[in-house]
């Protein structure tokens, strides 16, 4: 049964992964969206229009870790225009720090997700995740 399960996970990944070769700007936007489905019930807790629910706080985060994990690859220099991509050329200028940025994301999901057990300790370390959010697509987004 593990083989099975291993051999499945192992077509899944591969899957995603020439699926982000053949379109890199749809599975980036895509993973984006994913991120921002999983975190907007977060948002709604935070502003204290939803109760406080420690489970999605965590799925938020380990979607967060594993986007910050392949959206550094999901930006090539071959996808810096088209797809309606809203990313600027500042990625591509300075690669270096846009990939240092997500590095930092991953690490301080990781983080907030050991510190976060209850609704105090949710306000006071999710907020940290998502100035991240903010601050890359304050340099890296285009405005809509």
């Amino acid at each position: 049964m593990k083989r099975i399960l291993f051999a499945v996970a192992a077509l899944a990944i591969g899957a995603t992964s020439v699926l982000a070769q053949s379109d890199p700007i749809a599975t980036r936007k895509a993973t984006m969206k994913k991120v921002g489905d999983s975190v907007a019930p977060v948002g709604k807790m935070l502003k204290g229009e939803a109760p406080f629910d420690l489970a999605t706080v965590q799925t938020a985060l380990s979607t967060i870790q594993d986007a910050a994990k392949v959206l550094p690859a999901l930006f090539p220099d071959t996808a810096k225009t088209g797809g309606d991509t809203a990313a600027l050329p500042h990625i591509w200028e300075n690669k270096a720090d846009f990939d240092a940025k997500y590095a930092k994301l991953g690490k301080d999901a990781a983080e907030a997700s050991a510190k976060i057990t209850d609704e105090a300790s949710f306000k006071a370390n999710f907020p940290a995740v998502t100035k991240n959010c903010g601050g890359c697509h304050e340099l890296n987004r285009k405005k809509t």
